[in-house]
């Protein structure tokens, strides 16, 4: 964090010497945080309204509580993806507040809750073997300050179970559905309603699902309209997005 740039600018705004419209964008630019092994964009939540979020896989638990920790310091809120319990109980160490999600395999460090969209973010899963990827999505969307509500096992196999939630579907301002096998679940649900249904191909299947690919090239071609389909597993890109389409259709309150 370069506290000496903040200084200036904010001495500059102080002398009236420049806007404080021209500060907000200089605050925008400002620099990373170099801890040798990563550079942390403490920025980001100014910029795109969410802060930098932690991705697992290929980091050490020591490496995983380092970066929280500096990224809480800021008074920002914290989310660490695909992680495991043993990261969280190094983060725990520091930060006690931290809570392990067991469900979604994140952490998450919650410094302040952000003001309700008024919209329904409705997160969605194809099978019970869906669901990690689907409550990562819910996780990042209510963190985001969506109301999230969950659906979960309404796959095509028993589609009756999907019509069971008619209602609640109407209410939804943003969908997201998780499905692994054949990947139908997104262009049924998008044939039903008139708003946006992000989907999300999980890995699940049998060796010709081939990792989620079979689901993947699935929902890319899908006959109903208003899908966006997101990487293989990537909940926390589905749950972002919702979460920006929710914020965008209706006002917070």
């Amino acid at each position: 964090m370069n506290t000496d740039r903040i200084r200036k600018i904010l001495e500059a705004v102080s002398q009236q010497s420049i806007s404080v419209e021209e500060a907000s964008q200089e605050l925008r630019l400002l620099p990373f945080e170099d801890l040798g092994f990563v550079k942390i964009d403490h920025h980001r939540q100014l910029r795109r309204g969410f802060p930098e979020t932690v991705f697992g896989p290929g980091k050490t638990p020591e490496q995983i509580a380092k970066i929280a920790a500096r990224l809480a310091s800021q008074d920002q809120n914290v989310l660490v993806t695909k992680t495991t319990e043993e990261a969280y109980r190094a983060l725990a160490k520091e930060l006690p507040e931290a809570r392990w999600h067991a469900e979604a395999r994140s952490i998450v460090v919650e410094r302040h809750r952000r003001a309700r969209a008024g919209g329904l973010v409705l997160v969605m899963s194809a099978g019970t073997s869906d669901i990690p990827i689907a409550e990562e999505a819910a996780l990042t969307a209510d963190l985001m300050g969506s109301r999230v509500e969950r659906v979960f096992d309404v796959g095509v196999a028993g589609i009756h179970r999907l019509a069971s939630h008619q209602e609640l579907l109407t209410q939804a301002t943003v969908v997201v559905v998780a499905a692994g096998m054949e990947g139908a679940l997104p262009s049924v649900v998008a044939g039903l309603i008139a708003v946006p249904v992000v989907a999300v191909p999980t890995s699940i299947g049998y060796g010709a699902s081939f990792g989620g690919l079979s689901a993947l090239l699935a929902m890319l071609n899908g006959c109903s309209s208003g899908v966006a389909i997101v990487n293989i597993d990537n909940g926390f890109g589905a749950g972002y997005l919702a979460g920006l389409m929710n914020a965008s259709a209706a006002p917070a309150g």
